[in-house]
């Protein structure tokens, strides 16, 4: 009995041995590293997706963004410039045709170095429908410390911020935002409910940068353009085009 015991744990230690070094190797062989998620199972939680890139907003429309920050800490300048993030992807088909010459600047006189969050916001939050995935937006961040950070509102109103990455770089860079997806329906971002297939989806309220106190300082300009979103629309294109809305 002893000795049967004694080959059955060789065996099962040298299996393991084995799947750790099937895992080891399969990291170096090019697995999928951590930040770059596959949109596709992005809060997947059934095989019928109907992913679709839409165009959120290109930055064309004077007087749609507003700027802020606290009174004590600086002040800000919004303006559209000239120009365009170069390397894009083609427009989604339902904005193609729509000019795309413009980017939208933001200009910020510090008074004091700090954190000093700088807000960028829609004058009217922007609705993306189905479950959205990521949203993505081209920016220019002049090589700073500062952190960008998305802010949405889903179904019922609560307002998250979901990390965008530092602006640390020269030009433009393409930064991604992935949405999480709620783990029950009722906590975190909920962007559907089975009671009311009519709502779905989040609201793009703006940005928030948060600013690295050493770089606080002076003039600062950053610049936004063609922002965009990955969203499944299954839900929303199967629903039962006969069925009332709930909004009466």
């Amino acid at each position: 009995m002893k000795k049967f015991l004694l080959v059955l744990f060789c065996v099962s230690a040298g299996a393991l041995l084995f799947a750790q070094e099937d895992a080891a190797q399969g990291q170096d062989k090019g697995a999928t590293p951590l930040g770059a998620p596959d949109v596709s199972m992005v809060g997947a939680d059934a095989a019928k997706q109907s992913l679709t890139e839409v165009s959120i907003d290109l930055f064309e429309r004077e007087a749609s963004w507003e700027a802020n920050i606290a009174s004590d800490d600086g002040i800000t300048t919004v303006r559209l410039h000239p120009g365009s993030a170069a390397g894009k992807d083609a427009l989604p088909a339902a904005s193609e045709g729509s000019e795309d010459i413009r980017a939208l600047g933001i200009k910020v006189n510090f008074f004091k170095r700090g954190r000093n969050p700088i807000f960028i916001k829609a004058v009217r939050p922007i609705a993306v429908e189905g479950t959205v995935k990521t949203v993505s937006v081209w920016v220019a961040g002049r090589n700073f410390g500062h952190k960008l950070n998305l802010v949405i509102q889903d179904i019922r109103g609560k307002t998250f911020e979901v990390s965008m990455g530092k602006l640390n770089f020269s030009g433009w860079r393409k930064l991604t935002a992935t949405i999480p997806a709620s783990p029950d329906g009722t906590t975190g971002v909920v962007q559907s409910n089975s009671h009311y297939p009519d709502r779905s989806g989040i609201r793009i309220v703006g940005f928030r940068i948060v600013c690295d106190p050493e770089d606080a300082f002076g003039t600062y300009y950053v610049y936004f353009d063609d922002m965009r979103a990955v969203t499944d629309l299954f839900e929303f294109e199967s629903k039962d085009p006969s069925d009332m809305v709930d909004s009466w």
